[in-house]
């Protein structure tokens, strides 16, 4: 008896194995009749890749000066409406998981393909800038009355950020294992869910902060290598111009500590237009299916 039930669980175990080997084979042989009858691909072709990995952004930023709006009450005692001369605010580097999806089209001989980077929402923080971080937006009441008002420091606020990226590859060497691509193409940048951070101004109430959404062109470069059948790891570099955007904080209030008869002053609205023009580095592993 001992012996037939091992030969029965033997038996089991291939017939399992034979079982998964056919879902296998099925689950290939459906994705191959997609390709060929769906898709108009021929028989074994692999038009399709996928590189997963992580990416670094970093800002190549710049802005105007910010800009004060609508300054009334006790402020008017402090602060003008008009730009903050010599303050400016910057994007900070930001790094996050991501994946390339592309595909070879089937014109110019397999060296085109379009394709893009995707990765989940990740969080961008912005800074204060130049006298904005060294100095008081008001600190001085008419003129020579302390009023208190801290320097904001460096923290400004944050915002989810969506970037999507759509280029058009020309890869070179084609039946090479080391291959270098280049390509161009659009961004588009989607922020939601901003928030000012900064302590000084969220001390009285909470500004809000909207940013924006705003197209760019991309420019790119890479080298992807074939270390193991339909297997690739590839280094990518793009750099995308023109993601000028404005960030608006509305309703602004500060303590004014020096001035105990006013105690806090409504500054009003603050603009600001930020250049955000950013490399982003990607390094990734993934196959051709």
């Amino acid at each position: 008896m001992k012996m037939q039930s091992i030969a029965l669980a033997l038996f089991g175990l291939a017939l399992s194995g034979i079982v998964q080997a056919d879902d296998a084979t099925a689950d290939a042989g459906y994705w191959s009749h997609i390709k060929t009858d769906w898709l108009g691909f021929a028989p074994g072709e692999k038009p399709f890749y996928f590189r997963a990995g992580y990416t670094l952004l970093a800002p190549d930023s710049s802005s105007s000066e910010v800009y004060l709006e609508d300054v009334s009450g006790p402020a008017d005692l402090a602060v003008d409406n008009g730009p903050i001369a010599g303050s400016g605010a910057s994007v900070e580097d930001v790094d996050f998981p991501s994946v390339i999806i592309g595909w070879t089209l089937p014109w110019g001989d397999g060296h085109l393909a379009l394709e893009t980077i995707l990765a989940l929402p990740f969080t961008v923080e912005f800074k204060t800038a130049g006298t904005l971080t060294t100095d008081s937006i008001a600190p001085y009441a008419l003129g020579n009355i302390p009023t208190g008002v801290p320097p904001l420091g460096e923290e400004f606020g944050e915002s989810k950020v969506l970037p999507p990226v759509v280029t058009l590859v020309y890869r070179f060497g084609l039946e090479q294992s080391l291959r270098p691509y280049v390509g161009a193409g659009l961004a588009y940048m989607i922020t939601y869910d901003g928030e000012v951070t900064n302590p000084v101004l969220t001390a009285v109430g909470e500004p809000s902060l909207e940013i924006d959404d705003v197209f760019g062109f991309v420019l790119q470069g890479g080298v992807e290598y074939n270390f193991w059948g339909d297997w690739w790891v590839n280094a990518d570099v793009k750099y995308i111009a023109g993601l000028e955007t404005t960030a608006t904080v509305e309703d602004i209030w500060v303590e004014t500590p020096d001035l105990p008869t006013y105690e806090v002053a409504r500054v009003g609205d603050a603009t600001v237009d930020v250049t955000v023009d950013p490399w982003v580095f990607h390094m990734g592993v993934g196959f051709d299916f």
